[in-house]
């Protein structure tokens, strides 16, 4: 297969690599060419363009029968998220209407639920996010779904929740430099998947995902902010950070919501068996690559 990532970065140049290594003719897609050395690296050909540029997009060697976009905003606001990821999304259904691929993969995010109680949610779910970044993924969403119903286009969405791995992990690198807070009594829940297993998820939808189709990309265990650093304590040998109220936690782009993110479909239709089932397994592997690089200078606390 030829295939094409947009946004080949934290998480595309390990997709392109693994791809390579299973056979296929992998082009990484970047804004810039800063990169280059770390995709042919990894036996990527390296392109630059930009998504939110149709001239660009032109110019790229194809057809190709799979296309991943996980391009980002790079933390932007929710003007660039509009930029990226909506007219981005309508100007490659575009692009690729004329030579469609076997099948295209779009990861959105799991921030498109705006549950705020707790509760389990799957992909039938309401998608009414508070937050403006989160309302644009929706449409974003909406705009494959419907050219996938419209249109036969092939288009599959991964709602991926919080990614963590080497180098990622927002709270546990907080809690390694004493500067994480538990939110009140720590109730709210945290969604995550370890970069490895995104990357395992991707495979699986680009070689069986269903047209048309939505499955969340997250691992088998939500936990509560209270549990997830509890366990981190133990482990690390460390007091549990302090509770700080809502108005003390600074401003965030992304609205705060508690619900538990349910990948039953994921594991059903596309079969995808967790390298790293729940935080436990892939912040235990991320810890110890931590001490045997000598970067995990934790001093036990007593007790």
């Amino acid at each position: 297969m030829r295939v094409l990532i947009f946004g080949c970065g934290y998480v595309g140049i390990p997709l392109g690599a693994e791809l390579v290594r299973q056979g296929h003719e992998v082009f990484g897609v970047r804004r810039s060419a800063d990169a280059d050395a770390a995709l042919t690296a990894a036996g990527i050909h390296p392109l630059v363009a930009d998504i939110t540029q149709p001239g660009d997009l032109a110019k790229l060697p194809g057809p190709f029968d799979w296309v991943v976009n996980c391009a980002s905003s790079s933390r932007g606001g929710p003007e660039e998220f509009r930029t990226v990821f909506l007219n981005g999304t309508r100007n490659l259904i575009e692009w690729l209407a004329a030579t469609p691929p076997k099948k295209f993969v779009f990861t959105s995010s799991t921030s498109v639920y705006g549950q705020t109680d707790g509760l389990p949610v799957k992909e039938t779910a309401s998608t009414n996010p508070a937050s403006e970044t989160g309302k644009v993924l929706v449409e974003a969403e909406k705009l494959l779904l419907a050219a996938a119903q419209q249109k036969k286009f092939p288009a599959v969405i991964l709602r991926v929740a919080g990614i963590y791995g080497p180098e990622r992990g927002h709270l546990f690198q907080q809690y390694l430099r004493d500067e994480a807070r538990l939110e009140g009594k720590g109730e709210r829940h945290i969604n995550m998947i370890h970069v490895d297993d995104l990357v395992g998820v991707l495979l699986a939808a680009l070689k069986s995902g269903r047209p048309g189709e939505i499955y969340n990309a997250v691992d088998d265990e939500p936990v509560t902010q209270l549990n997830f650093f509890r366990w981190l304590s133990e482990a690390l040998g460390k007091w549990m950070p302090e509770s700080a109220a809502e108005d003390q936690l600074g401003d965030r782009k992304r609205a705060r919501t508690n619900k538990k993110v349910q990948n039953r479909r994921l594991k059903m239709e596309l079969g995808y068996q967790f390298k790293h089932p729940t935080f436990r397994q892939g912040y235990t592997s991320e810890m110890i690559r931590l001490e045997r690089a000598g970067q995990l200078d934790v001093k036990p606390e007593a007790r």
